[in-house]
């Protein structure tokens, strides 16, 4: 098991979801409800919505007023790295690429800019795994 990414979940309270759906059926939105539940404070991005699960959802990570630990990426691995690029921007501790998501260059900028950073795991998964 990734220790990086278990001590993530243990020490990261707010999670910007970038990528969420509105759609139940989808992995964005079954992990979001999995995270809220788990008590984590949850920040949705996509631009397509205005709210998601009941909550804003921004068009950005710059529109999100509040500071954010974690950004959590559900996109496809070519669209990752303009994202990663503005969770440094905004401050961000970590970077997490979803499980069947990698990007080589968000690799490279998390390390470059000193945040941690996961890619090819699934936030929920780790969580539930943690005793």
């Amino acid at each position: 098991m990734n220790t990086t990414a278990q001590k993530l979940m243990q020490e990261t309270k707010t999670i910007a979801l970038v990528g969420i759906s509105e759609k139940p059926d989808r992995p964005s939105n079954r992990v979001a409800v999995y995270l809220k539940n788990a008590g984590y404070t949850l920040y949705f991005v996509n631009p397509q919505y205005k709210e998601v699960l009941g909550q804003p959802c921004y068009a950005s990570l710059s529109d999100i007023p509040v500071p954010v630990e974690m950004v959590d990426i559900f996109r496809k691995s070519e669209d990752c790295l303009p994202i990663a690029k503005e969770a440094v921007k905004i401050g961000a501790t970590s970077i997490w690429l979803q499980q069947g998501i990698s990007n080589a260059d968000c690799k490279a900028l998390a390390e470059e800019n000193g945040i941690a950073y996961v890619e090819n795991l699934c936030t929920k998964i780790v969580h539930s795994e943690l005793s």
